[in-house]
């Protein structure tokens, strides 16, 4: 006989629905409540339905527990970044002089985010800023590429010329391409760049809204180097 087909064609999906269906049935007949049976997931022996019950109880509470400190460790670490993001702000605010920001934004960078290459290109800078090193050259390609980024680009090295720019680019597995504009309709006047030795640091599928806030403020501190607009 089918187990779960039981007597006279009640299934124990009936059986279920009953006693779903009719709470005072264990009242009635409180004596099952501790001659029932049941075995344990925690080995072999036998447990009342009593004691089952307090073991899923148990465990549903050891679940939420593993919820909580997860979701502990998760705020304590998105206020962790927090503090790191302001404290970089705080850091390009504080730079009166204008031409010192682009060293200033990747130092701290690296600094405040552990990021172990950063470098950027700026282009169509204020003449007095045209011989600096964030002023090199960037071919049509290149500038052409970080303008039609809408987002930040995330993963592998592909051979990007912007990953030139950084110290040890054959150190690099992985980086974060991010285009610089002055607000969300204007062209690209720059390119940041991050790279990692970590292949997983930056990955395709990964979020980028803290990495394009990086570029809003980072675009926001580097148009000072930009000629005034009419």
């Amino acid at each position: 006989m089918n187990p779960t087909t039981g007597v006279q064609g009640i299934t124990e999906s009936d059986i279920a629905d009953y006693l779903a269906n009719t709470p005072g049935f264990f009242e009635r007949h409180a004596e099952l409540l501790g001659s029932v049976q049941l075995t344990s997931p925690h080995g072999q022996r036998a447990v009342s339905l009593q004691e089952r019950q307090m073991e899923m109880l148990r465990e549903r509470i050891k679940g939420l527990e593993r919820k909580i400190v997860e979701m502990l460790r998760n705020g304590q670490e998105n206020l962790a970044l927090a503090d790191r993001l302001q404290r970089w702000t705080l850091a390009l605010f504080m730079t009166a002089e204008a031409g010192a920001l682009p060293q200033v934004a990747l130092r701290e960078l690296r600094h405040e985010f552990m990021v172990p290459q950063a470098a950027l290109r700026l282009w169509d800078v204020h003449a007095a800023h045209a011989g600096a090193d964030f002023a090199q050259p960037v071919s049509d390609d290149a500038r052409s590429f970080a303008g039609s980024l809408a987002l930040p680009y995330c993963g592998v090295n592909a051979g990007f010329e912007a990953v030139s720019w950084l110290d040890d680019p054959a150190a690099v597995a992985s980086l974060a391409l991010i285009p610089l504009r002055e607000g969300r309709e204007d062209a690209v006047f720059g390119l940041l760049v991050l790279g990692s030795p970590d292949p997983t640091r930056y990955q395709a599928d990964m979020g980028t809204e803290f990495l394009a806030r990086i570029g809003e403020l980072a675009s926001a501190a580097l148009s000072r180097l930009r000629p005034a607009r009419g």
